[in-house]
């Protein structure tokens, strides 16, 4: 007897095989057949005529560490068959609390409540746990907090004594269930780390067989040099390597030199791959603008130094990931309800308008929102479609979202993360369905078995007997995306059933109440 029977659909089981007209059993949270199940019995029958039905998407790249605890429905991921996501990324995360309060410099989505009240990544995974996420979860270590927690603000490379202390925190947090590590190397939490320093952190990862994910030193001008760091840092110590977000923001070149670099690399049996994300810009806090120095203290200090003119010129000779193209024009405000005027145009227009440089459009925006330096954001106007395909055209390019989960009613209602609602329905709509860069089975295979074989983990990102039944159907010619850059938070329209260990969580397009997701901690 089986508790769910999927008849009638195109299996495509993510290994990268061509679909197959097949039925799925299901008994409890794994799957138990796939094959023809004519005259089997099943406490619930889906008929799948007309859908595909593949593994639940695998978000390698997510940023929802902390909105899973404001909302685990996670209602913009179930909504595009999203069953798993990879927190801890960039070096943003909540998996290493030194001080609560400077934490919230490395954190993305971050709330009052629910309070910071963990200070391992042991802990931090229980309160994920008590949260009852909708999707499956699993974190990596990141290094800004790992920063945060012993060298502070400082942008300095780390002391003997620090490294000492970050490597133990390390290891505390892989042992205690972290998958990895990450760093987020062009943030002012982290550009003062040292080559070296974050070498000796991934020796204790390889120590683990852990995956080193890393936001690169630079991504623009010097994108391929910070390839080259992440490479020589992996191989040197043995890490397996996973490049976040590949594709340089300067251009062809430098993206055909970079994947060029990591195939040499694959070709030494380096074990390294890469990600991308499926926006045709970046985002990030508007506060990525300030130096770590400039953050330091509080509200009040910064509100000091926000006010402060020489101060100010002091701040603008930070090189920010914001500043890094050296073009306002490509820099916009993202919606912002002090300045409703001023949003949705690029700093160059509105500085423009107000007489001013664009550097105290900015600070000006912060000062009035010092109270809430996480809420201003800004889009960097990055990469052309061309350039995002021939990215994805690689075969060991996995596929994430770079944003955090979302959900257009409770706590999250206001909240906006590009990408949330739109990275798969958008990279299958485009890529399979419209410009047939990639077959079904291939793309699939990115967002599932890619991903998967990346972690180490055998039994998701598979439609196989014995593995968990995270299971997604939707209709091929439908499903896409319907946000929008400044309208994003919109349903993706296509996706019919979402099974999250079993348990449904999208039954004929609609949202259930229930929430099958696991916290997945890692045995090393």
């Amino acid at each position: 007897m089986l508790d769910v029977l999927i008849t009638g659909g195109t299996v495509i089981d993510g290994s990268g095989s061509p679909g197959r007209a097949m039925d799925v059993g299901i008994v409890d949270d794994r799957i138990a057949a796939v094959e023809p199940l004519a005259g089997a019995e099943a406490a619930r029958v889906i008929a799948a005529t007309g859908l595909v039905v593949t593994p639940g998407f695998i978000d390698i790249h997510s940023h929802s560490d902390f909105t899973l605890l404001v909302d685990p429905r996670a209602v913009s991921s179930i909504t595009q068959g999203v069953t798993l996501e990879v927190v801890g990324n960039c070096g943003y995360g909540c998996s290493v609390i030194g001080n609560p309060l400077l934490a919230r410099e490395a954190i993305y989505g971050f709330r009052s409540v629910p309070p910071i009240t963990w200070r391992d990544a042991g802990g931090y995974l229980e309160a994920l746990h008590r949260a009852r996420p909708a999707i499956n979860v699993l974190t990596l270590v990141p290094n800004g907090q790992l920063r945060l927690a012993t060298v502070g603000l400082e942008q300095r490379p780390a002391t003997a004594d620090e490294r000492a202390r970050m490597k133990w925190l390390l290891e505390e947090a892989l042992d205690q269930g972290a998958w990895g590590y990450s760093t987020g190397l062009e943030y002012a939490t982290e550009v003062g780390a040292s080559e070296d320093e974050v070498g000796d952190l991934c020796r204790v990862v390889a120590a683990h067989d852990g995956l080193y994910s890393t936001h690169t030193r630079n991504r623009d001008e010097g994108a391929v040099a910070a390839v080259e760091e992440a490479i020589r840092t992996a191989e040197q110590r043995g890490v397996r390597l996973q490049i976040s977000h590949l594709t340089p923001r300067s251009g062809a070149a430098p993206t055909e030199r970079a994947i060029d670099l990591v195939d040499a690399a694959r070709s030494r049996s380096v074990d390294v791959a890469f990600d991308m994300h499926t926006r045709l810009f970046g985002t990030t806090h508007l506060k990525a603008l300030l130096p770590p120095w400039a953050l330091d203290g509080g509200v009040a200090a910064v509100r000091r130094r926000l006010e402060d003119s020489a101060a100010r010129d002091r701040m603008k000779s930070f090189r920010s990931v914001i500043t890094a193209l050296g073009d306002w024009g490509r820099v916009v405000l993202l919606d912002h309800p002090v300045f409703p005027r001023l949003s949705r145009r690029s700093f160059a227009d509105i500085a423009l308008e107000l007489g001013q440089d664009p550097f105290d459009c900015a600070y000006n925006i912060l000062l009035a929102d010092v109270e809430q330096l996480q809420r201003p954001m800004v889009i960097i106007h990055s990469y052309t479609e061309e350039l995002l395909a021939l990215t994805y055209r690689h075969p060991w390019c996995a596929i994430g979202s770079d944003a955090t989960a979302l959900a257009p009613d409770g706590p999250l209602a206001d909240a906006i993360f590009h990408g949330a609602y739109t990275w798969a329905s958008w990279f299958y709509r485009r890529m399979v369905r419209e410009t047939g860069l990639l077959r079904p089975e291939e793309a699939i295979r990115r967002m599932t078995g890619l991903p998967a074989s990346r972690l180490g983990l055998s039994d998701r990102g598979v439609l196989r007997p014995g593995a968990h039944a995270d299971v997604s159907m939707f209709d091929p010619d439908a499903f896409g995306e319907t946000g929008t850059t400044f309208e994003p938070n919109q349903f993706a329209r296509g996706m019919a059933h979402v099974l999250v260990n079993g348990v449904a969580a999208l039954t004929d397009g609609r949202l259930t109440a229930a929430r099958g997701g696991a916290v997945l901690r890692r045995r090393s």
